[in-house]
């Protein structure tokens, strides 16, 4: 009987084995033929795992669009078997599960298609999976020995859909490789971003993504060794791998810095037998903590970034500047060469990848390398920053405590920038390095990253305290939280009789999301313009009034304010009178009405899709409030007569004609709110009749052309290869700076006085003559931390970054620094939110 059934599984393993098919079989074309549907590849990855024993599918979360997101793991049967002991052992090798690992195998997590357009990528995962999963291959089955091979195919289905499908539509029955064929003319927005146009792969560290988050708890519950990001660069580019370029994070391993060297090495055999063009330790660095190789970098991975040239342009075939044709097949090929190097070499090093892995965890929760050792953020000021700036320490994994009361402590002040001495309560936060996420904590929490090379790929200043404008310090010590201390859990408000009003704070984008959602409930809310004491209690300007006047025809008025503060855990104060000991009494004119706002928001060719994303993500996910979506180009058939706000993202260069910004002026001087952001003040900036200018006077201004005209004439005497080097000394790439507000004035309610601002242009305006300064760069000590160019920096002095125009009875505001950068710079939605619905009320 024994026999009978051994012969039996034999067969059907047989079976199994016959029935499963290469991409090619499966498809019914070969890769690189056309580009695959993401349902498609889908079917084939669950072809596979339904197919081969050794193959399992994870499925992790969806999309937007809600298409499936998932990674494949293959390893060998036995490996496979043990797959979920393999993990923990992992795990225990960071220090996030107690014990000791029993297992030796690497774990090796290869990421494509990040960005929709480089959709070559996934293309790629299908053929190099298939080449580790065919059983029929012997060199596969030796390196799946020691090693897990987690891949996935598709990190940002719907940008890949939006790419394809439009691809589909244009390309031609026969190769076009001509560079003006409408095929490589990819239209506004691109596949690039995902749905909401956000960059996924410089949203690690901050997840605001779906896509990211739910990526995140996954990777969390491996923790890889090896974490390879494949990508593409423009057409004219050959091919990048690893070792990357400097500015190199001073956090970084000796063994990181070898391994991307092993890699580097053993993926160049391949290239030069195959006399294929690279280049590596350029231009792609390992700074931003935000990126697909830098946070596994520093979450004790090997990260490593791999750029195919061609991207959305090159389609299935285009022309590149030498005259050949880069075809998808080829670009396929490359890509899948570089995978399976790095399956290579993970294999040959397993050993000492999961030794160096452990030996990363263990050393640097022991003894951090970093200057600051220790964080305290302030927990009895501004509570609905700080629980949202915990909220992402918890995504992270960050582990943190409660301090008690201690005096005579010493550290930096993220504010100001100086050393001082401070006391801390038990509401405040204790983040210290000596945890399993010691490098990411140092890294997300250092007030100022060591640049080797100050030509970077990207921002260089994040420090969390300034994102979220919280106060915080960085200390040289070591401070632990005393244990015993828990999360204060949030008291539910009581509905509990009748008060006149109700009153609510405004500090956090919380606030922003309860007034936004009262309005759509119809409820009735009032903004206080002053300061006022009721009850022993005080409240500043900015303060919500829910007043029962106005409201008492609304059913169920209490139950809906008390349960929308609950389940948004707001804590809301009660006044029974309108008659305050300080300040405006409920019915003075100065506690103004706020209107629900009608809200368009400008879109299409000429803006920034990233500024636009970041705006639209706001609205639907954050605050979940109504907006309208314009393309610039169709302003002229438009009404904005039933809109009360529109909002221009950055651009590209002037996006209105000038008969649609005359419809725009028109409107907004018939009492409609404009504001525009970062390049989009260019339509303003020195034009007759605005009051916006990037000088006070015309002898500042010729001033500052003889200076430029001076620095162009040194600039032109500099080696040609130093000009880009030179050219940086003009632009400014993540400097923070500290901003004075004009506390009466409702764009900066709640802000608490400063504001603290990233600066990733150069852009200088003066102050408004006849306009509101709502936030300015008093002078040169406003600066705090990142890097900005030695030429622009001494202009930054006494410069308006935030302000208010009046036009007719209508308001432009003004917003030099764009207050969404990618949605982490938490404390800047607040001040879009002032915009949006207190200003001009």
């Amino acid at each position: 009987m024994k026999k009978i059934q051994l012969l039996l599984l034999t067969f059907l393993v047989a079976l199994s084995v016959k029935a499963q098919k290469s991409p090619e079989e499966f498809l019914g074309y070969p890769l690189g033929e056309r580009f695959t549907p993401h349902h498609r590849v889908v079917a084939y990855f669950e072809h596979l795992a339904a197919s081969l024993p050794n193959v399992e599918l994870v499925y992790y979360g969806e999309t937007y669009e809600n298409r499936p997101l998932f990674v494949a793991l293959v390893s060998s049967p036995a490996n496979m078997t043990n797959i979920e002991n393999i993990r923990l052992d992992n795990l225990k090798r960071t220090g996030m599960v107690e014990g000791s690992p029993s297992s030796q195998v690497a774990l090796n997590w290869m990421q494509y298609n990040v960005h929709g357009n480089e959709a070559v990528a996934t293309e790629a995962a299908m053929m190099t999976f298939w080449q580790i999963a065919d059983p029929n291959n012997a060199q596969s089955k030796e390196w799946t020995q020691n090693q897990v091979l987690i891949l996935d195919p598709c990190a940002n289905p719907d940008g890949r859909e939006r790419y394809t499908s439009w691809y589909g539509q244009k390309q031609n029955n026969r190769l076009q490789p001509d560079p003006q064929s409408v095929e490589h003319f990819e239209p506004w927005p691109g596949g690039r971003p995902n749905h909401y146009l956000m960059d996924l792969n410089r949203d690690w560290a901050w997840q605001t993504q779906k896509e990211t988050e739910e990526r995140l708890k996954l990777y969390h519950e491996w923790m890889p060794h090896l974490f390879v990001d494949f990508h593409e660069q423009g057409i004219n580019e050959p091919f990048y791998f690893a070792p990357a370029a400097p500015p190199l994070h001073e956090q970084l391993s000796p063994f990181q810095h070898e391994f991307q060297e092993i890699f580097g090495r053993n993926t160049a055999r391949y290239f030069d037998e195959n006399s294929w063009d690279y280049f590596t330790k350029e231009r792609f660095d390992l700074l931003y903590p935000a990126y697909g190789d830098t946070y596994p970098m520093y979450n004790g991975a090997i990260g490593m970034t791999i750029e195919q040239g061609g991207s959305g342009r090159a389609g299935l075939g285009m022309l590149n500047a030498l005259g050949d044709t880069v075809t998808l097949k080829d670009r396929i090929i490359h890509q899948h060469t570089a995978g399976i190097s790095a399956i290579e070499v993970t294999a040959k090093n397993a050993s000492r990848l999961t030794d160096e892995f452990a030996k990363y965890f263990k050393s640097n929760s022991a003894n951090p390398r970093a200057k600051y050792k220790s964080f305290v953020i302030k927990g009895d000021q501004n509570a609905g920053r700080v629980k949202a700036l915990l909220a992402l320490l918890d995504k992270n994994k960050i582990q943190y405590g409660f301090a008690g009361n201690r005096s005579g402590i010493k550290g930096l002040d993220y504010m100001t920038g100086k050393s001082v001495t401070f006391s801390t309560t038990e509401k405040d936060i204790i983040v210290n390095s000596y945890q399993p996420k010691s490098v990411l904590t140092q890294v997300l929490f250092e007030p100022q990253a060591t640049l080797q090379d100050s030509i970077t790929y990207d921002i260089t200043s994040w420090a969390l305290p300034l994102a979220y404008g919280v106060q915080a310090y960085a200390l040289e010590s070591r401070l632990d939280a005393p244990k015993g201390f828990e999360k204060e859990p949030f008291i539910a408000n009581a509905l509990d009789g009748k008060p006149l009003a109700y009153i609510s704070p405004w500090n956090a984008t919380q606030d922003a999301k309860f007034l936004a959602a009262l309005l759509r409930e119809g409820i009735r809310v009032r903004v206080t313009n002053y300061a006022f004491e009721t009850g022993g209690q005080s409240y500043p300007a900015g303060s919500l009034l829910i007043h029962r006047n106005g409201n008492q025809y609304k059913k169920d008025f209490d139950k809906i304010v008390v349960d929308l503060a609950n389940e948004m855990e707001i804590s809301l104060k009660t006044s029974t009178t309108g008659y305050v000991d300080k300040g405006k009494d409920f019915g003075s004119s100065d506690v103004r009405t706020i209107k629900a706002p009608k809200v368009a928001l400008l879109g299409g060719s000429g803006t920034s899709s990233l500024n636009f994303g970041e705006l639209w993500y706001f609205f639907e996910q954050e605050l979940d409030y109504p907006v309208s979506i314009i393309e610039a180009d169709m302003l002229g058939r438009m009404d904005l007569y039933g809109y009360d706000v529109v909002i221009m993202p950055s651009s590209y260069g002037s996006y209105l004609s000038d008969t649609n910004f005359k419809k725009v002026m028109d409107w907004v001087k018939a009492g409609g709110k404009l504001i525009a952001i970062e390049n989009a003040l260019m339509a303003f900036a020195d034009k007759e009749g605005f009051d916006l200018s990037k000088f006070d006077t015309e002898e500042e201004k010729k001033a500052a052309e003889k200076a430029e005209k001076e620095i162009q004439n040194v600039e032109r005497l500099e080696p040609y290869q130093e000009r880009e080097r030179m050219g940086i000394s003009t632009t400014a790439a993540g400097a923070v700076y500290e901003l004075k507000l004009d506390e009466t004035h409702p764009l900066a309610f709640g802000m608490g006085g400063k504001f603290y601002t990233l600066k990733n242009n150069g852009s200088r305006y003066a102050y408004l003559n006849n306009g509101v300064n709502a936030g300015i760069i008093q002078n040169n000590d406003a600066y705090r931390f990142g890097y900005i160019g030695s030429k622009i920096k001494p202009r930054m002095a006494q410069s308006m970054v935030y302000g208010v125009e009046n036009q007719g009875r209508g308001h432009i505001v003004y917003m030099v620094d764009n207050p969404m950068f990618r949605s982490f710079w938490e404390s800047g939605k607040l001040l879009m939110a002032n915009a949006i619905f207190l200003v001009g009320q």
